[in-house]
Protein backbone atom coordinates (compact mmCIF):
# COMPACT_ATOMS: atom_id res chain seq x y z
CA UNK A 1 0.00 0.00 0.00
CA UNK A 2 2.51 2.24 0.93
CA UNK A 3 4.16 1.37 -2.27
CA UNK A 4 1.10 2.85 -4.48
CA UNK A 5 1.12 5.60 -2.09
CA UNK A 6 4.80 6.61 -2.98
CA UNK A 7 4.23 5.86 -6.85
CA UNK A 8 1.45 8.22 -7.39
CA UNK A 9 2.80 10.94 -5.30
CA UNK A 10 6.11 11.08 -7.37
CA UNK A 11 3.58 10.75 -10.63
CA UNK A 12 1.91 13.73 -9.13
CA UNK A 13 5.61 15.63 -8.37
CA UNK A 14 6.77 14.84 -11.77
CA UNK A 15 3.85 15.84 -13.68
CA UNK A 16 3.59 19.19 -12.05
CA UNK A 17 7.14 19.30 -12.95
CA UNK A 18 6.28 18.93 -16.78
CA UNK A 19 3.68 21.45 -16.34
CA UNK A 20 5.42 23.92 -15.07
CA UNK A 21 8.40 23.41 -17.29
CA UNK A 22 5.93 23.14 -20.28
CA UNK A 23 4.46 26.67 -19.32
CA UNK A 24 7.94 28.02 -18.81
CA UNK A 25 8.96 27.07 -22.32
CA UNK A 26 5.71 28.74 -23.84
CA UNK A 27 5.65 32.14 -22.11
CA UNK A 28 9.83 32.48 -23.41
CA UNK A 29 8.51 31.66 -26.49
CA UNK A 30 5.54 34.08 -26.29
CA UNK A 31 8.04 36.63 -24.94
CA UNK A 32 10.01 36.63 -27.59
CA UNK A 33 7.80 36.37 -30.96
CA UNK A 34 6.09 39.46 -29.34
CA UNK A 35 10.17 41.05 -29.33
CA UNK A 36 10.15 40.01 -32.78
CA UNK A 37 7.47 41.63 -33.79
CA UNK A 38 8.10 44.66 -31.56
CA UNK A 39 11.27 44.97 -33.92
CA UNK A 40 9.43 44.20 -37.33
CA UNK A 41 8.88 48.10 -37.56
CA UNK A 42 11.73 50.87 -36.96
CA UNK A 43 10.35 54.23 -35.63
CA UNK A 44 11.94 56.82 -38.18
CA UNK A 45 11.25 60.57 -38.52
CA UNK A 46 10.43 61.31 -42.04
CA UNK A 47 9.66 64.61 -44.43
CA UNK A 48 7.60 64.75 -47.44
CA UNK A 49 9.36 66.40 -50.24
CA UNK A 50 7.14 69.76 -51.56
CA UNK A 51 7.17 71.95 -54.20
CA UNK A 52 7.24 75.69 -53.61
CA UNK A 53 9.51 78.52 -55.34
CA UNK A 54 13.09 78.96 -54.89
CA UNK A 55 15.83 81.38 -56.35
CA UNK A 56 18.31 80.26 -58.79
CA UNK A 57 21.70 81.34 -56.67
CA UNK A 58 25.30 81.73 -57.56
CA UNK A 59 27.21 81.55 -54.36
CA UNK A 60 30.58 83.39 -53.65
CA UNK A 61 32.67 84.86 -51.10
CA UNK A 62 33.59 88.49 -51.35
CA UNK A 63 35.41 90.88 -49.51
CA UNK A 64 34.20 94.51 -48.55
CA UNK A 65 36.01 97.45 -49.54
CA UNK A 66 35.45 101.58 -48.60
CA UNK A 67 34.09 103.07 -51.61
CA UNK A 68 36.76 105.80 -50.88
CA UNK A 69 39.88 105.69 -48.69
CA UNK A 70 42.30 108.48 -48.12
CA UNK A 71 45.16 108.03 -46.45
CA UNK A 72 45.59 111.68 -44.90
CA UNK A 73 49.60 113.59 -45.03
CA UNK A 74 50.69 116.87 -44.24
CA UNK A 75 51.85 119.08 -46.81
CA UNK A 76 53.62 121.17 -45.57
CA UNK A 77 56.47 120.55 -42.30
CA UNK A 78 56.28 121.75 -38.92
CA UNK A 79 55.55 120.69 -35.16
CA UNK A 80 52.13 118.60 -34.31
CA UNK A 81 50.20 120.93 -32.70
CA UNK A 82 46.68 119.31 -31.76
CA UNK A 83 44.61 116.35 -32.80
CA UNK A 84 41.22 117.35 -32.88
CA UNK A 85 39.32 113.51 -32.91
CA UNK A 86 39.91 110.37 -31.39
CA UNK A 87 40.54 107.16 -33.06
CA UNK A 88 37.64 105.68 -34.59
CA UNK A 89 35.91 108.47 -34.75
CA UNK A 90 33.11 109.23 -37.51
CA UNK A 91 33.86 112.74 -39.41
CA UNK A 92 32.31 114.86 -41.69
CA UNK A 93 34.06 116.20 -44.92
CA UNK A 94 35.60 119.25 -44.39
CA UNK A 95 35.88 118.87 -40.30
CA UNK A 96 39.09 120.03 -39.07
CA UNK A 97 41.73 116.85 -37.72
CA UNK A 98 44.94 118.15 -37.06
CA UNK A 99 46.97 121.71 -37.21
CA UNK A 100 50.59 122.30 -37.32
CA UNK A 101 52.18 125.01 -35.51
CA UNK A 102 51.27 127.84 -37.91
CA UNK A 103 53.44 130.63 -36.52
CA UNK A 104 56.38 130.33 -39.36
CA UNK A 105 53.71 130.19 -42.28
CA UNK A 106 51.88 132.78 -40.56
CA UNK A 107 55.06 135.17 -40.68
CA UNK A 108 55.34 133.87 -44.48
CA UNK A 109 52.05 135.10 -44.96
CA UNK A 110 52.44 139.07 -43.60
CA UNK A 111 55.99 139.09 -45.47
CA UNK A 112 54.19 138.90 -48.76
CA UNK A 113 51.37 141.00 -48.29
CA UNK A 114 54.05 143.28 -46.79
CA UNK A 115 56.09 142.89 -50.56
CA UNK A 116 52.46 143.58 -52.41
CA UNK A 117 51.40 146.29 -50.46
CA UNK A 118 55.25 148.30 -50.97
CA UNK A 119 55.22 147.29 -54.42
CA UNK A 120 51.42 148.90 -54.92
CA UNK A 121 52.64 152.01 -53.57
CA UNK A 122 55.62 152.02 -56.11
CA UNK A 123 53.34 151.41 -58.85
CA UNK A 124 51.10 153.96 -57.83
CA UNK A 125 53.85 156.58 -58.19
CA UNK A 126 55.30 155.31 -61.12
CA UNK A 127 51.59 155.89 -63.10
CA UNK A 128 51.28 159.35 -61.56
CA UNK A 129 54.96 159.62 -62.79
CA UNK A 130 53.62 158.61 -65.99
CA UNK A 131 50.75 160.93 -66.30
CA UNK A 132 52.64 164.29 -65.52
CA UNK A 133 55.02 163.42 -68.42
CA UNK A 134 52.64 162.78 -70.87
CA UNK A 135 51.38 166.29 -71.88
CA UNK A 136 55.35 167.47 -71.45
CA UNK A 137 56.25 164.59 -74.26
CA UNK A 138 52.97 166.31 -76.29
CA UNK A 139 54.58 170.19 -75.77
CA UNK A 140 58.24 168.13 -76.62
CA UNK A 141 59.22 169.88 -73.17
CA UNK A 142 60.86 166.73 -72.73
CA UNK A 143 62.50 164.01 -75.03
CA UNK A 144 60.50 160.57 -76.20
CA UNK A 145 63.49 158.78 -74.21
CA UNK A 146 62.68 159.96 -70.84
CA UNK A 147 58.65 159.52 -71.63
CA UNK A 148 59.33 155.64 -72.70
CA UNK A 149 61.67 154.60 -69.40
CA UNK A 150 58.94 155.95 -67.54
CA UNK A 151 55.98 153.76 -69.35
CA UNK A 152 58.31 151.05 -68.70
CA UNK A 153 59.04 151.31 -64.94
CA UNK A 154 55.08 151.93 -64.55
CA UNK A 155 54.82 148.00 -66.47
CA UNK A 156 57.57 146.54 -64.67
CA UNK A 157 55.84 147.66 -61.07
CA UNK A 158 52.45 146.09 -62.63
CA UNK A 159 54.37 142.68 -63.19
CA UNK A 160 55.90 142.96 -60.07
CA UNK A 161 52.29 143.47 -58.33
CA UNK A 162 50.82 140.47 -60.03
CA UNK A 163 53.98 138.15 -58.90
CA UNK A 164 53.56 139.66 -55.27
CA UNK A 165 49.64 138.50 -55.45
CA UNK A 166 50.76 135.18 -56.42
CA UNK A 167 53.02 135.03 -53.29
CA UNK A 168 50.26 136.17 -50.96
CA UNK A 169 48.36 133.64 -52.64
CA UNK A 170 51.00 130.63 -51.97
CA UNK A 171 51.49 131.96 -48.58
CA UNK A 172 47.83 131.73 -48.11
CA UNK A 173 47.71 128.05 -49.03
CA UNK A 174 50.84 127.27 -47.34
CA UNK A 175 49.51 128.60 -44.23
CA UNK A 176 45.95 126.72 -44.97
CA UNK A 177 47.56 123.03 -45.01
CA UNK A 178 48.66 123.81 -41.02
CA UNK A 179 45.27 123.11 -40.53
CA UNK A 180 44.34 119.29 -42.14
CA UNK A 181 40.52 118.93 -42.90
CA UNK A 182 38.81 115.42 -43.77
CA UNK A 183 38.85 115.33 -47.72
CA UNK A 184 35.86 112.88 -47.08
CA UNK A 185 33.12 111.92 -44.60
CA UNK A 186 33.84 108.24 -43.07
CA UNK A 187 35.47 106.82 -39.91
CA UNK A 188 38.79 107.11 -39.27
CA UNK A 189 41.90 104.37 -38.24
CA UNK A 190 44.57 104.70 -36.53
CA UNK A 191 46.61 107.89 -35.73
CA UNK A 192 49.99 107.80 -36.91
CA UNK A 193 51.45 111.18 -34.59
CA UNK A 194 50.87 112.51 -31.68
CA UNK A 195 50.84 115.91 -30.44
CA UNK A 196 54.63 116.73 -30.27
CA UNK A 197 56.04 114.98 -33.26
CA UNK A 198 57.81 116.98 -36.33
CA UNK A 199 55.76 115.99 -39.21
CA UNK A 200 57.20 115.76 -43.05
CA UNK A 201 55.23 116.78 -46.08
CA UNK A 202 55.38 114.86 -49.29
CA UNK A 203 54.35 111.31 -50.05
CA UNK A 204 56.94 109.40 -48.66
CA UNK A 205 55.71 110.86 -44.73
CA UNK A 206 53.81 108.93 -42.97
CA UNK A 207 49.94 109.02 -42.96
CA UNK A 208 48.21 110.92 -40.06
CA UNK A 209 45.37 109.15 -40.45
CA UNK A 210 43.23 106.46 -42.59
CA UNK A 211 39.58 107.55 -43.48
CA UNK A 212 37.20 104.94 -45.22
CA UNK A 213 33.74 105.70 -46.31
CA UNK A 214 31.32 103.73 -44.76
CA UNK A 215 27.90 103.74 -46.54
CA UNK A 216 27.64 102.97 -48.87
CA UNK A 217 30.01 100.51 -49.34
CA UNK A 218 31.52 98.00 -51.70
CA UNK A 219 32.11 94.25 -52.37
CA UNK A 220 34.10 92.73 -54.61
CA UNK A 221 33.71 88.91 -55.43
CA UNK A 222 34.61 86.38 -57.92
CA UNK A 223 32.79 83.77 -59.84
CA UNK A 224 34.21 81.22 -62.81
CA UNK A 225 34.12 81.75 -65.92
CA UNK A 226 31.66 79.36 -66.82
CA UNK A 227 29.17 80.88 -63.95
CA UNK A 228 29.49 84.23 -65.63
CA UNK A 229 28.06 83.43 -68.65
CA UNK A 230 24.81 82.48 -66.57
CA UNK A 231 25.34 86.00 -65.23
CA UNK A 232 25.13 87.88 -68.42
CA UNK A 233 21.94 86.28 -69.56
CA UNK A 234 20.07 87.55 -66.48
CA UNK A 235 20.72 91.44 -66.09
CA UNK A 236 17.43 92.07 -63.88
CA UNK A 237 19.27 89.73 -61.01
CA UNK A 238 20.35 91.10 -57.33
CA UNK A 239 22.66 90.68 -54.97
CA UNK A 240 22.71 89.34 -51.74
CA UNK A 241 25.23 89.90 -48.58
CA UNK A 242 25.18 87.28 -46.07
CA UNK A 243 27.68 87.23 -43.32
CA UNK A 244 27.57 83.79 -42.36
CA UNK A 245 26.31 80.72 -43.99
CA UNK A 246 22.65 79.86 -43.69
CA UNK A 247 22.15 83.11 -42.15
CA UNK A 248 19.47 86.14 -43.35
CA UNK A 249 20.73 88.92 -46.02
CA UNK A 250 22.13 92.08 -44.02
CA UNK A 251 22.22 94.31 -47.06
CA UNK A 252 21.03 93.84 -50.93
CA UNK A 253 22.52 95.69 -54.48
CA UNK A 254 22.86 95.43 -58.01
CA UNK A 255 25.79 94.93 -60.15
CA UNK A 256 28.28 97.99 -60.61
CA UNK A 257 31.38 96.79 -61.77
CA UNK A 258 32.20 93.85 -64.04
CA UNK A 259 35.99 93.62 -65.13
CA UNK A 260 37.24 93.49 -68.48
CA UNK A 261 39.27 90.33 -68.08
CA UNK A 262 39.07 86.95 -67.12
CA UNK A 263 42.23 86.60 -64.48
CA UNK A 264 44.28 83.75 -66.67
CA UNK A 265 45.92 82.21 -63.04
CA UNK A 266 42.29 81.45 -61.85
CA UNK A 267 40.14 81.58 -64.76
CA UNK A 268 37.82 84.13 -62.59
CA UNK A 269 35.99 87.07 -63.34
CA UNK A 270 35.81 90.12 -60.38
CA UNK A 271 32.33 91.75 -59.83
CA UNK A 272 31.35 94.60 -57.39
CA UNK A 273 28.36 95.42 -55.83
CA UNK A 274 27.63 98.46 -53.85
CA UNK A 275 25.21 98.15 -50.96
CA UNK A 276 23.40 100.56 -48.32
CA UNK A 277 25.34 100.07 -44.92
CA UNK A 278 23.72 102.62 -42.83
CA UNK A 279 23.72 100.79 -39.57
CA UNK A 280 27.67 99.52 -40.59
CA UNK A 281 27.13 96.22 -40.37
CA UNK A 282 29.31 95.41 -42.89
CA UNK A 283 33.24 96.00 -42.38
CA UNK A 284 36.00 96.99 -44.62
CA UNK A 285 38.13 94.05 -45.21
CA UNK A 286 35.84 91.80 -43.93
CA UNK A 287 34.97 88.68 -45.78
CA UNK A 288 30.88 87.74 -46.44
CA UNK A 289 29.01 85.15 -48.48
CA UNK A 290 27.54 86.66 -51.62
CA UNK A 291 24.33 85.08 -53.33
CA UNK A 292 24.35 86.33 -57.08
CA UNK A 293 19.69 85.35 -57.07
CA UNK A 294 19.81 84.86 -60.80
CA UNK A 295 15.78 84.36 -61.15
CA UNK A 296 13.26 82.42 -59.57
CA UNK A 297 12.14 78.67 -60.41
CA UNK A 298 8.65 78.43 -59.28
CA UNK A 299 8.14 74.87 -59.15
CA UNK A 300 11.40 73.30 -57.24
CA UNK A 301 11.68 69.71 -55.38
CA UNK A 302 12.99 70.71 -51.67
CA UNK A 303 13.67 68.50 -49.34
CA UNK A 304 15.29 68.80 -45.55
CA UNK A 305 19.57 69.30 -45.77
CA UNK A 306 19.26 66.48 -43.20
CA UNK A 307 18.03 64.27 -45.60
CA UNK A 308 20.59 63.92 -48.04
CA UNK A 309 23.36 61.93 -47.64
CA UNK A 310 26.57 61.65 -49.31
CA UNK A 311 27.85 58.81 -51.02
CA UNK A 312 30.67 57.02 -52.75
CA UNK A 313 28.47 57.50 -56.22
CA UNK A 314 26.83 60.26 -55.14
CA UNK A 315 24.24 62.20 -53.09
CA UNK A 316 21.38 59.45 -51.90
CA UNK A 317 17.97 59.42 -49.81
CA UNK A 318 16.54 57.04 -48.03
CA UNK A 319 12.97 56.81 -49.47
CA UNK A 320 9.93 55.30 -47.58
CA UNK A 321 7.91 53.07 -50.46
CA UNK A 322 4.23 52.95 -50.27
CA UNK A 323 4.92 49.40 -48.05
CA UNK A 324 6.39 51.57 -45.45
CA UNK A 325 9.77 49.70 -46.49
CA UNK A 326 12.66 51.72 -47.59
CA UNK A 327 15.61 51.97 -50.17
CA UNK A 328 18.00 53.85 -51.12
CA UNK A 329 17.14 56.87 -53.85
CA UNK A 330 19.87 58.06 -55.90
CA UNK A 331 19.28 61.82 -56.20
CA UNK A 332 20.69 64.79 -58.32
CA UNK A 333 21.40 68.31 -55.85
CA UNK A 334 20.75 71.16 -57.52
CA UNK A 335 21.63 73.66 -54.72
CA UNK A 336 21.19 74.06 -51.00
CA UNK A 337 19.78 77.44 -49.50
CA UNK A 338 19.81 77.82 -45.57
CA UNK A 339 18.67 73.99 -43.94
CA UNK A 340 16.95 73.68 -47.19
CA UNK A 341 18.14 71.64 -50.58
CA UNK A 342 16.38 71.93 -54.02
CA UNK A 343 16.94 68.40 -55.89
CA UNK A 344 17.17 68.15 -59.53
CA UNK A 345 16.12 64.89 -59.91
CA UNK A 346 15.36 61.52 -57.94
CA UNK A 347 12.66 62.71 -55.57
CA UNK A 348 9.01 63.35 -56.86
CA UNK A 349 6.79 65.91 -54.96
CA UNK A 350 4.73 64.20 -51.95
CA UNK A 351 7.77 61.45 -51.03
CA UNK A 352 8.72 60.36 -47.46
CA UNK A 353 12.53 60.76 -47.11
CA UNK A 354 13.88 60.00 -43.68
CA UNK A 355 15.17 62.79 -41.54
CA UNK A 356 16.88 61.34 -38.82
CA UNK A 357 19.12 58.19 -39.98
CA UNK A 358 18.75 54.88 -37.08
CA UNK A 359 21.99 52.84 -36.70
CA UNK A 360 20.03 49.47 -37.49
CA UNK A 361 18.32 50.87 -40.42
CA UNK A 362 19.18 49.06 -43.67
CA UNK A 363 17.77 49.14 -47.43
CA UNK A 364 14.56 46.83 -47.01
CA UNK A 365 13.60 47.43 -43.53
CA UNK A 366 10.25 47.70 -42.70
CA UNK A 367 10.17 51.53 -41.05
CA UNK A 368 7.27 53.39 -38.67
CA UNK A 369 6.65 57.11 -39.74
CA UNK A 370 6.80 59.47 -37.14
CA UNK A 371 5.81 62.85 -37.65
CA UNK A 372 9.46 65.08 -38.57
CA UNK A 373 8.71 67.35 -35.26
CA UNK A 374 8.94 64.63 -32.95
CA UNK A 375 5.57 64.78 -31.45
CA UNK A 376 5.20 61.43 -31.59
CA UNK A 377 1.99 61.19 -34.28
CA UNK A 378 2.43 58.62 -36.67
CA UNK A 379 2.43 59.88 -40.41
CA UNK A 380 1.09 58.10 -43.38
CA UNK A 381 -0.86 54.57 -42.94
CA UNK A 382 -0.57 54.74 -39.44
CA UNK A 383 -2.87 57.92 -39.41
CA UNK A 384 -4.84 56.05 -41.42
CA UNK A 385 -5.31 52.86 -39.34
CA UNK A 386 -5.92 54.93 -36.08
CA UNK A 387 -8.70 57.05 -38.13
CA UNK A 388 -10.41 53.51 -38.69
CA UNK A 389 -10.43 52.30 -35.22
CA UNK A 390 -12.24 55.12 -33.55
CA UNK A 391 -14.75 55.10 -36.41
CA UNK A 392 -15.19 51.33 -35.68
CA UNK A 393 -15.50 52.21 -31.75
CA UNK A 394 -17.94 54.79 -32.75
CA UNK A 395 -19.81 52.60 -34.44
CA UNK A 396 -19.85 49.50 -32.20
CA UNK A 397 -20.65 52.62 -29.37
CA UNK A 398 -24.08 52.95 -31.56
Amino acid sequence: MKRLIMAFAFCLIGGALAGGYWYMQRSASGATGEGKKGRQALSVRAARAVVKPMPVLIVAVGNVEAEQSVQVRAQVSGVLQSVLFKEGDKVKSGQLLFEIDPRTYQAQYNQALAALARDRAQLENAKVQQERLEPLLKREYITRQEYDVAVTSSKSLEATVEADKASVEQARIQLEFARIHAPISGRTGTVGFKVGNLIAPGGGGTTLVTINSMDPILISFSVPERQFEEIRRYPDMHIEIVPTIGGPAVAEGKLVFVDNTVTPQTGTVLLKTRVTNAQETLWPGQFVNVRVVLTTEPEAIVVPETAVQPGQEGSFVYLVDTESKVRVQPVKVSRQIGHEVVLASGVQAGDAVLTQIPQALSPGALVQIVSDDGSGKRDGKAKGEGKDKADAKAEAKQ
